[in-house]
């Protein structure tokens, strides 16, 4: 059994349901230790941080990951148990396995081979992993990104592990990410007897248009850079209503409306904020908001992280990657605003949070040797 196998397999056995951990930090600290890595604990209460460096200086190049997964859901759904780690027919099925236990395995195992191959190595080399990534992402990456911008700690280059691949491993390099901004809208009424309207204000109706606007909007084209768009247009959606008593004869006193933003970085939050306080003014709503700025949009530009990235992907996947922004967010939403060039490349994504979550064995197998090769790229013998 190769030794990325095995220690996703030993990380994957730990039942670290967001935020917790179980020991899976405490076995990467004592392996890089052994490699000659500095360890620093950034733990936020219940949140778990490990920052590992080796190295001096700049530039500096960061592996970002999380050993939190999220909730298995049934067991008895599952071929095997979630927190089993079993092979079948070369594919290695298990809660974590592709996201992102595998890929925190890859990392630990390519950062010793590096560090032995390159104990002189230019600048600096370093993991950041957090137990905050598959739940309110509070006090983890985010609350160690305003540590690093308090002291002043650059980041040149960082690489996070997400499953970004879509059928083979390399054939998706992610460049950037679309901001998330939510909002829970309530909308007050006069609650009434449905027989006397006039003697109520049903905060339904009154929301109904303005809403419908805002669903109609088309907020932009896309973001171009160059004369491409490499984002697709901003989207406004509804994820949840509600509203009433569970009587089907009185009118409610208020309605709530969850929603939610992905903009690319034509927008700011501050902006789409604006818009709808506006547009629900202009309504003549009776109405709080109240707010989550999830993270703003980021697009690493064209240079030596792409670039070495592109070659590794290449050589090692035999694969010309697609450069992408679609998805969801991650992580990296909070190291791009440290100045950093960031992207995303890890294990095929179609398995994530689902039942019977799973990797190739072979293709894990060849994490090390890309993120390996891309570190020594960066960061090539002083």
């Amino acid at each position: 059994m190769s030794d990325v196998l095995h220690l996703s397999m030993d990380l994957m056995a730990r039942r670290s349901v967001t935020p917790e951990d179980e020991g899976c930090q405490d076995l990467v600290a004592t392996r890089l230790s052994a490699a000659g890595f500095s360890i620093e604990r950034m733990d936020f209460d219940p949140v778990r941080n490990l920052f590992a460096t080796h190295g001096d200086g700049g530039p500096l190049l960061l592996f970002l990951g999380h050993t939190d997964v999220v909730p298995s859901g049934p067991v008895d759904a599952w071929s095997s148990h979630p927190f089993v780690p079993t092979i079948r027919d070369g594919v290695l099925y298990g809660r974590g396995a592709a996201d992102m236990k595998g890929s925190v395995a890859a990392f630990v195992v390519a950062l010793e081979d590096f560090v032995a191959r390159h104990p002189r190595h230019a600048g600096t080399i370093a993991l950041l992993l957090t137990s905050d990534e598959e739940g309110d992402a509070i006090d983890g990456v985010r609350r160690v990104a305003e540590v690093f911008r308090a002291r002043g700690q650059r980041i040149d280059w960082c690489v996070t592990g997400e499953p970004s691949s879509k059928e083979k491993l390399g054939d998706l390099l992610r460049i950037g990410r679309r901001g998330t901004l939510s909002g829970t809208l309530t909308v007050r009424g006069i609650q009434g007897h449905v027989a006397y309207p006039d003697k109520a204000r049903n905060p339904i109706h009154q929301a109904m248009p303005a809403l419908a606007e805002l669903c109609a909007r088309q907020w932009d084209q896309g973001y171009p850079r160059e004369g491409v768009s490499e984002f697709p247009p901003s989207s406004f959606q509804v994820s949840n209503i509600h509203a009433g008593t569970g009587a089907n004869n009185v009118i409610p006193g208020s309605c709530e409306v969850v929603f939610n933003f992905r903009y690319n970085p034509g927008w700011q939050a501050e902006a789409l904020e604006r818009e709808v306080h506006a547009l629900l003014d202009r309504h003549g709503l009776e109405y709080a908001i109240q707010w989550h700025r999830g993270g703003e949009p980021f697009l690493t530009a064209e240079g030596p992280l792409r670039a070495a990235m592109r070659t590794a992907m290449r050589e090692l996947s035999g694969v010309e990657p697609e450069e992408s922004t679609g998805g969801g967010t991650s992580d990296a939403r909070f190291i791009a605003p440290l100045g950093a060039e960031v992207v995303e490349m890890g294990p095929v994504n179609a398995s994530i949070h689902r039942v019977d979550e799973c990797i190739v064995v072979d293709e894990l197998e060849r994490l090390p040797a890309i993120y390996s090769s891309i570190a020594s790229r960066l960061l090539p013998d002083a």
